[in-house]
């Protein structure tokens, strides 16, 4: 009832601002988790392996760094709607053009473009978002928008399960050009940012030796944070489709399904983890749900029956995706203030850079931790890292700063 409560008590203008930016967000996720489901045929087409087809994830998360600071720029000096307008424009183009590539080196070309566009989106529309919102509600919102990547999941193993039985992956990625359409909702509908509005004629102009400079501790703290995250989020989800078909057995039909299921998950742990967040405090809750998800490691990926499996990847990803429910508002409360357009999406994509390799790194090791069948162990793998990423994230967020209900 109180998130009843707190959608009804937004003007049009704020309810516009966020369902475009959730929007912005869902598709941009989408167009990024098409290719997780179709590494085995996209191996196949073009003669390589799976852990060389992963590096085309590595190669995309290298890349939105470049487009967090280059959008995050333009959102600083131009305003944060206009650059999110043709940031959704560029990613959808590229992700059309992937469906056209005639060979592996122009489909790793394309998928490093389509990471520019897909660091630029998450950093202008969280930012556009935050300062759009009243404070009171932006723990909520918080959760919600960042399920948009999670909603972008389920959106992925949805077109994955009706589109690629027929029309294969490149069909995939035709349907991936729709995000396009989203920029004459935002054309018609959104408003610039009061915050921006309000500050650009008294603001400095952006200085990146002065972002270092005064808050580089700032910073790099929050990259490590994000590092931790990303490696917490692609450790569980990039490989999961390929651990549930080359180690469990399942078919894409039965992929698709417990995909859905745990995607579900998502949703629901970054909306309510985010809702908790407003009460109990942003660190808070992130240490709570990286604990629990620590202790969900053996029912997610060693339970001996599909019931169970199916449990373990929806409370895991609750979990999960409950931690990152907190991050938009939380780098955004600790983002400065004439930076904001840039320092929360410059921090989150660097955390992204850091954990580039996640995929590739797992995948090289589960092909090194054989089972007794001599097949590669996706699973030990998987857990034996996520174990780890959690005791990082625990540190991190309880040695951290907290700004939470800055008024912007």
């Amino acid at each position: 009832m109180e998130a009843v409560r707190l959608f009804k008590s937004l003007n049009r203008a704020q309810r516009n601002t966020f369902i475009a930016c959730f929007l912005g967000w869902t598709l941009d996720a989408l167009d990024f988790f098409l290719l997780t489901f179709v590494f085995v045929p996209v191996a196949y087409d073009f003669g390589r392996t799976i852990e060389q087809v992963t590096f085309a994830i590595t190669i995309t998360l290298m890349m939105r760094p470049v487009g967090a600071f280059i959008f995050g720029w333009l959102g600083d000096r131009f305003g944060r709607r206009i650059p999110l307008m043709i940031d959704i424009v560029f990613y959808s183009v590229v992700e059309l053009l992937t469906a056209f590539a005639p060979n592996f080196g122009t489909f790793l070309l394309l998928r490093a473009l389509f990471g520019i566009g897909m660091g630029g989106e998450w950093g202008l529309g969280a930012s556009l978002a935050m300062e759009a919102l009243p404070m009171p509600a932006r723990g909520l919102f918080s959760g919600i928008l960042q399920q948009g990547y999670a909603f972008g999941y389920l959106l992925a193993a949805l077109v994955y399960w009706i589109v690629f039985p027929i029309f294969g992956w490149r069909g995939l990625f035709v349907a991936g050009a729709l995000p396009a359409l989203l920029v004459i909702y935002i054309r018609a509908h959104v408003p610039e940012s009061p915050v921006w509005e309000r500050d650009r004629g008294g603001a400095k102009s952006f200085d990146l030796r002065r972002l270092l400079k005064e808050h580089g501790a700032l910073l790099i703290y929050a990259a490590l944070l994000m590092t931790a995250f990303n490696y917490m989020s692609h450790g569980t989800q990039d490989l999961y489709a390929t651990y549930l078909e080359k180690q469990r057995g399942f078919d894409p039909d039965q992929t698709s399904k417990i995909a859905i299921v745990y995607a579900v998950g998502m949703i629901c742990g970054g909306t309510i983890v985010g809702y908790l967040s407003q009460h109990w405090g942003r660190r808070r809750v992130i240490i709570l749900a990286a604990i629990c998800g620590m202790l969900l490691i053996p029912l997610w990926i060693f339970a001996p029956s599909t019931a169970l499996l199916l449990a373990g990847g929806f409370l895991m990803q609750f979990m999960v995706q409950g931690a990152w429910g907190v991050v938009p508002v939380h780098l955004n409360e600790l983002s400065p203030g004439e930076f904001r357009g840039t320092f929360p999406g410059l921090a989150y994509q660097l955390g992204n850079f850091a954990a580039a390799y996640a995929a590739q790194q797992q995948a090289w090791l589960a092909d090194h931790f054989r089972d007794a069948n001599g097949n590669p162990n996706y699973a030990l793998t998987m857990a034996l890292v996520e174990c780890f990423v959690f005791l990082a994230i625990i540190l991190l967020a309880a040695i951290g700063p907290e700004k939470r209900g800055r008024e912007f």
